[in-house]
């Protein structure tokens, strides 16, 4: 609760600075300015109680309002980024013009500008909830030198970033369940942050993760979402009833075709006592000449999976920015934001996701999920 009061007291901020900004500063008339000031206070309100849907709230009531709370919430993020530029812009004009920005035409200008910004922020958020709700199965090709015969042509579903909790529920995940078996994957592999919020609100949503079925398992690891609301051991409790191999810093051995790979998983990167990634210890002992598939939550785990000799990494975590121009930023905590890369010896896959976290709102990212076919060079 303390958690939500601050978070509801700093978006309280934002409220009244975007008031002050798109309402008062453009002199909008009554009653307009009325009705644009209580939309406001709802819309606030509505994000509050989102960002405590599936934690504090029950989602059962919390879930609608708090999607259309999200939803402003990724507009709001519009709107303090066209607002910067909008002062950037008019700073440097008067600069260049020498001249006090102060013109009798300056409110009109002003009130265009922000109208014009307002569209296009509620634009682009509602083009965002279209494109986050339809999830695409994507094909990629892997080129693995290591790669046995037997594993040759091998489909691997990568799933990650399902991110139910506050803005979608069990419906979601029987779509994504539904698109995965429609692909008929010789293993599924999920990539963490399935959820957002603790066990007791949202294992129910889960729930059709059960129906997954690949000849060689399903398997899963714990991202950093697992560990923010609850026990992420907890989570990977939920999992193991679901029929999910949970991989805690361990690995199995797969047979197929009269070859045997190695499929080992790790806790998240972030992830503390006693649910720390430890990579050493899932490979310990293993035969060296074997191949190493890898689940892990974050693309920067790969670098010591390279020095480690694992052959594939396949991740999540980035959303591929989720919103842009958020991507541009992943790069800076992030040593891979999607797509194919290598790292030492080992490919690294990092999946957009198919989920998002807070907005439910995707902009030039869509969601996946991950057919890999695993091929040789």
């Amino acid at each position: 609760m303390i958690r939500l009061a601050v978070v509801a007291a700093f978006l309280a901020v934002i409220s009244y600075l975007l008031y002050r900004r798109l309402i008062r500063a453009t002199g909008i008339p009554r009653p307009w300015s009325t009705v644009a000031t209580t939309a406001l206070i709802v819309l606030w309100a509505s994000a509050v109680v989102g960002i405590g849907a599936g934690d504090v709230f029950e989602t059962s009531w919390s879930r609608p309002a708090g999607f259309v709370g999200w939803v402003w919430l990724a507009a709001v993020l519009y709107l303090v980024l066209g607002i910067t530029a909008i002062g950037a812009v008019s700073w440097l004009w008067h600069r260049a013009r020498r001249t006090e920005p102060v013109d009798p035409s300056r409110r009109n200008v002003l009130r265009a500008s922000s109208a014009a910004l307002v569209i296009a922020a509620v634009g682009a958020a509602a083009y965002g909830v279209g494109e986050a709700a339809r999830p695409q199965v994507v094909h990629v090709q892997v080129p693995l030198e290591r790669l046995p015969d037997g594993f040759v042509g091998t489909r691997i579903a990568l799933v990650t970033d399902l991110h139910v909790g506050p803005a979608r529920g069990e419906s979601f995940t029987r779509e994504v369940v539904d698109l995965v078996n429609a692909q008929n994957p010789d293993l599924v592999a999920l990539s963490g942050d399935l959820v957002d919020g603790t066990v007791a609100k949202i294992a129910p949503d889960l729930e059709p993760l059960g129906d997954l079925h690949a000849p060689l398992g399903v398997f899963g690891v714990s991202g950093n979402h697992e560990f923010y609301a609850d026990d992420g051991g907890r989570w990977l409790d939920v999992w193991d009833t679901l029929g999910i191999r949970t991989l805690r810093n361990e690995r199995v051995a797969l047979s197929r075709e009269g070859s045997v790979i190695d499929v080992a998983g790790v806790h998240d990167y972030s992830s503390e006592d006693p649910y720390r990634p430890d990579l050493p210890a899932a490979l310990v002992d293993r035969d060296p000449s074997r191949f190493v598939l890898l689940l892990a939550h974050q693309p920067k785990q790969a670098p010591e999976a390279g020095e480690l000799g694992v052959d594939l990494q396949v991740s999540g975590h980035t959303h591929g920015g989720q919103m842009w121009p958020l991507g541009y930023l992943v790069p800076l905590q992030q040593p891979s934001v999607t797509g194919l890369d290598t790292f030492g010896d080992a490919v690294l896959y990092t999946s957009r996701g198919v989920g998002t976290w807070g907005p439910p709102v995707r902009v030039a990212t869509p969601p996946e999920i991950t057919i890999l076919e695993l091929v040789r060079p």
